[in-house]
């Protein structure tokens, strides 16, 4: 979450007469690097706005109502609210825009080995409640989009590094994994995007990138994030309790265990690669965070080496 687009007091109080709330205040929210957001506080409560930089109006529907479909099957996730004119998103700025609910807790930079579990536990319960749901939206940033951002990035690296990039984009091409459960995923299941109230979660946020895909890629990008250490290193006992948690609502098929160590590097690739673009690409705003996407390559060189993958 970042702030890319500047609302002035007067548009967002008219947009918030919509939904029968009148402004006190309102402040950017700065992390993540794709839409922008504030937490908007009215005389009804405290609520988060945001505004999507690319996705446009029409595609908003699948997001919103997954976030309503999980709310109301004992995810803990933000509710989205609807308007007068019964809508969960319209104009504001020029940018589409929705209005959700505020969640208590906050994230956690070095999360405990209890706290990974119940993170795990959260995400298998997520799959499993968004088995029912009847929308569909195919990965945007799939193996397909790998391999055509990775052309723009090249130019830019450092020789080694990009030899490093295309031999993976090239080792994942070679295997595919259809054959595994799919259902919808968060796809970016990281620390910052669930807030902990103890060892409890209160909830997942930032949905804007979930989508169709493989379950166990997602418990892959999450684990990636949540085990990782300060030295970017692989807590094995936060690892080991996060698929514990996941396994204990929703076990691995043997097909995925066996595709498991592919699925961290697959994972691995997605966000050094999407961290190159942010870089070399990044997107001009009022109040912007850039990520490191060294982190990701040193731990996909990790991955490419490891023996113990803690199940």
């Amino acid at each position: 979450m970042s702030v890319f687009t500047v609302v002035n007091d007067d548009e967002l109080g008219t947009w918030l007469k919509q939904y029968n709330l009148q402004l006190v205040s309102f402040e950017g929210i700065a992390a993540g690097v794709t839409n922008t957001n504030y937490f908007v506080n009215t005389t009804h409560g405290r609520f988060v706005l945001t505004l999507f930089e690319t996705l446009r109006l029409d595609e908003l529907p699948f997001y919103l109502h997954l976030m309503s479909h999980l709310a109301q099957h004992g995810v803990a996730c933000p509710a989205p609210l609807k308007n007068r004119e019964d809508q969960l998103a319209s104009m504001l700025a020029g940018r589409p825009a929705c209005l959700v609910s505020c969640l208590s807790g906050a994230d956690v930079i070095e999360p405990s080995a209890t706290q990974c579990r119940a993170v795990g536990d959260m995400q298998a319960a997520m799959h499993c409640a968004s088995a029912s749901f009847t929308l569909k939206m195919d990965n945007p940033r799939g193996p397909g989009w790998w391999s055509q951002v990775a052309v723009q990035l090249y130019p830019h690296m450092k020789a080694d590094d990009a030899q490093s990039l295309k031999q993976e984009i090239h080792f994942q091409e070679q295997h595919r994994f259809t054959h595994l459960p799919r259902g919808v995923v968060h796809a970016d299941l990281f620390k910052d995007n669930v807030l902990v109230d103890g060892d409890k979660i209160a909830g997942f946020i930032d949905f804007y990138y979930a989508c169709n895909d493989v379950l166990i890629y997602d418990v892959a990008i999450a684990v990636n994030d949540w085990a990782r250490l300060p030295d970017g290193k692989i807590d094995a006992e936060r690892a080991r309790a996060f698929l514990q948690g996941y396994q204990a609502v929703r076990p691995f098929t043997p097909d995925e265990i066996r595709a498991w160590p592919l699925m961290l590097r697959a994972a691995a690739l997605r966000f050094w690669t999407s961290r190159l673009l942010d870089l070399y690409q990044p997107m001009a705003g009022a109040l912007t965070y850039t990520k490191d996407p060294t982190v990701f390559q040193h731990l996909l060189d990790d991955h490419r080496h490891r023996s113990d993958f803690w199940l």
